[in-house]
């Protein structure tokens, strides 16, 4: 934290900012214990505080997190410069396979770069090691496990991770100076409960969820997704790095007086828990700092602070409907895609009436019988849109395109208008919220014209170039100002 004094960010703490929550941590020197920027325990004296990046790196320095404030809820950071925002894909990836066996030189090579190059940025931004960053991960996900479930260890172990319990008892004893079970002692938390899975996000405030639940209610896909009670539940289904299946449900919903969204989900999701965690905080943009973003964008009219980029949890799924929806109305596209889901998705079994299937995977659209044109045609899909649906999903099995945060959004763009069917505006919707692009601005978009009549399409343009680099942000805006 060289770049800032010492006293600058010890104010940020005194005043319990939440601007700052996420961005670094505090070690107190007399209890070796590290906190967030928001922690409501007792103040610390200026000298007794030392200053960490991330939580990896007051761990690698010796300190424990605290149980009052939970380090490991506290919000990640959305990023535009090059090579910090290399090294933020590099931290996002690790998050979300830290239940896998990842391996560095796989992810340099996906990314296009060396692994010693991508270890040397990696250090300059975070002060770790990758390495060392991936244990915490596994570290301060078992630690959330152990505080907020009924998990047994072993359970807390596998699903953080771990190749052994002997490993995670010796390095949980190592990090924290007690054990797993101590710590589920001590734990303050009163979010424990039974036969279910509850754990929470943080977010940085303002948040502004019910305009980001209306654009998710309005484009779900009957059987897959529902909102109801201030909630957002879906069904899911993944793959856990050794290639096996896991099928089950989630449900998010914000908690009442914390800058936290709850996350229930069903235990067959335990092997796959880091990633489901990771495309949550993409669906609900949690990565996001809205203060930053406001400073770009608080001369545009009516912009509200606290504005999200809907994500997707499901790449291929949000991708389709986005094909199903070119020149037809948001209803009509979310017709089709039901009708979809009815006939080719796979039935699951869960507590909602509502959730009845999980979405086709590329694989099973690749292996129907028949052409692809009988297969969706019979269902009111028109020829071309299911030849684009097809060339898509051939593409994501054969890994030519890719969705997530190892992807290069500009790179991605250009991958998918090579696809017949898919112009300008599909590729760049993709790019928002299948890729977290924080600069795509859709200009040809019938509720952009209409936010903005009477402009045309190169003065919107003209005007966009003001709002970089987070034309996403204004774009969302301008339809939540319709």
């Amino acid at each position: 934290m060289e770049q800032l004094t010492a006293d600058y960010l010890y104010s940020a703490f005194k005043a319990k900012d939440t601007r700052f929550d996420g961005r670094f941590f505090i070690g107190i020197t007399t209890t070796q214990i590290y906190c967030r920027p928001v922690c409501r325990a007792r103040q610390a004296k200026a000298e007794n505080c030392r200053y960490f990046k991330t939580a990896a790196e007051a761990e690698l320095a010796g300190f424990r997190p605290c149980l009052l404030c939970r380090p490991e809820q506290a919000p990640g950071n959305s990023v535009t410069d090059a090579q910090t925002n290399l090294a933020a894909q590099v931290a996002k990836v690790l998050e979300e396979h830290c239940g896998s066996g990842i391996h560095l030189k796989e992810l340099a090579e996906e990314l296009g770069y060396t692994d010693r190059h991508l270890r040397r940025v990696f250090l300059e931004e975070y002060h770790v090691s990758p390495v060392q960053y991936l244990q915490t991960c596994r570290l301060l996900l078992a630690k959330s496990l152990l505080t907020d479930t009924n998990l047994s260890v072993i359970e807390v172990a596998m699903a953080s991770g771990f190749g052994s319990l002997r490993r995670f008892n010796a390095l949980f004893q190592k990090h924290y100076q007690l054990t797993p079970t101590t710590l589920r002692k001590e734990s303050i938390s009163d979010q424990r409960q039974k036969d279910k899975i509850t754990l929470a996000l943080g977010y940085r405030p303002p948040y502004r969820w019910q305009e980001l639940l209306n654009f998710l209610e309005k484009r779900a896909i009957e059987g897959v997704e529902k909102v109801q009670d201030n909630s957002y539940l879906r069904t899911v289904r993944l793959a856990n790095f050794e290639g096996k299946e896991c099928s089950g449900w989630i449900k998010i919903q914000p908690m009442e007086g914390k800058n936290l969204l709850a996350v229930t989900l069903s235990e067959s999701l335990l092997p796959v828990l880091p990633q489901v965690l990771s495309r949550i905080r993409q669906l609900f943009d949690l990565y996001c700092d809205p203060t930053v973003v406001y400073e770009t964008l608080n001369h545009m009219e009516n912009f509200a602070c606290g504005t999200r980029i809907p994500g997707c949890f499901d790449p291929f799924e949000m991708a389709v409907r986005a094909i199903l929806g070119q020149q037809i109305t948001v209803k009509a596209a979310s017709t089709l895609a039901a009708r979809i889901v009815q006939k080719f998705g796979t039935p699951i079994q869960t507590p909602f009436t509502e959730l009845t299937h999980t979405f086709p995977t590329p694989h099973t659209v690749l292996t129907l019988e028949g052409t692809i044109e009988e297969n969706l045609g019979q269902l009111g899909v028109i020829a071309t849109r299911s030849r684009t649906i097809k060339s898509l999903a051939e593409r994501l099995s054969a890994g030519t395109i890719r969705f997530g945060p190892q992807a290069n959004p500009e790179t991605e763009v250009e991958k998918l208008l090579a696809i017949p069917g898919i112009g300008h505006w599909t590729a760049h919707y993709l790019a928002m919220r299948a890729l977290s692009w924080p600069d795509a601005f859709l200009e040809t978009d019938v509720g952009i014209k209409k936010a903005l009549v009477p402009l045309k399409p190169k003065e919107m343009l003209q005007l966009a170039e003001n709002w970089r680099p987070w034309r996403s942000y204004a774009t969302v805006s301008l339809w939540n100002s319709l």
